[in-house]
């Protein structure tokens, strides 16, 4: 009998400020269904853009994800899904059709060239805690040990952030 591989559970920032934004985050979603179970779907929200602010607004969302795959693969899988999503080329930090962050992999921490675990200043982003905090307000930082509460409550971005729909994935019903 095989043994199964060891499942590890994923925080990933979903993102899109161009054209159908909705389309282009539903369809994320449902690929990256084949890259593990969805745990849980943070509710959409519509926010200001951060850092290079000249661009349309976002809408975001956080799933939590268990999967197998390993950090570095689960990266391969969702820059190829970004660009089967229709992400175009354009300036870092611009607009984009859809992007898929990882921001949490287990207690990993990770700093290479390719990827950065947890993901750099997701801190100081409030369009990652806020839909975090709604799907895992329990979970610990590795390193620091504090609570996402805790972290959004420290959080000095004053990015515009609005509850657009609480369910949103396939025509509002739960993944």
């Amino acid at each position: 009998m095989q043994a199964k591989p060891a499942m590890s559970k994923v925080a990933i920032a979903l993102g899109s400020n161009v054209g159908d934004r909705l389309l282009f985050l539903k369809k994320a979603v449902g690929s990256i269904k084949s890259s593990g179970k969805i745990l849980a779907l943070s509710p959409l929200y519509d926010t200001s853009p951060y850092g290079f602010t000249e661009q349309p607004d976002f809408l975001n969302a956080v799933l939590l994800l268990d999967t197998s795959l390993s950090a570095m693969d689960l990266l391969i899988e969702l820059k190829r899904i970004e660009k089967e999503v229709g992400r175009k080329e354009r300036i870092r930090w611009g607009p984009r059709e859809i992007d898929l962050d990882i921001i949490l992999y287990d207690e990993m921490e990770v700093d290479t060239d390719e990827l950065t675990i947890p993901h750099p200043d997701f801190q100081n982003r409030i369009f990652v805690l806020k839909p975090l905090l709604d799907v895992a307000p329990a979970l610990r930082i590795p390193r620091t040990r504090q609570t996402i509460g805790e972290i959004l409550n420290n959080c000095k971005d004053k990015t515009i952030i609005k509850l657009v729909k609480k369910e949103w994935f396939i025509d509002g019903a739960k993944v």
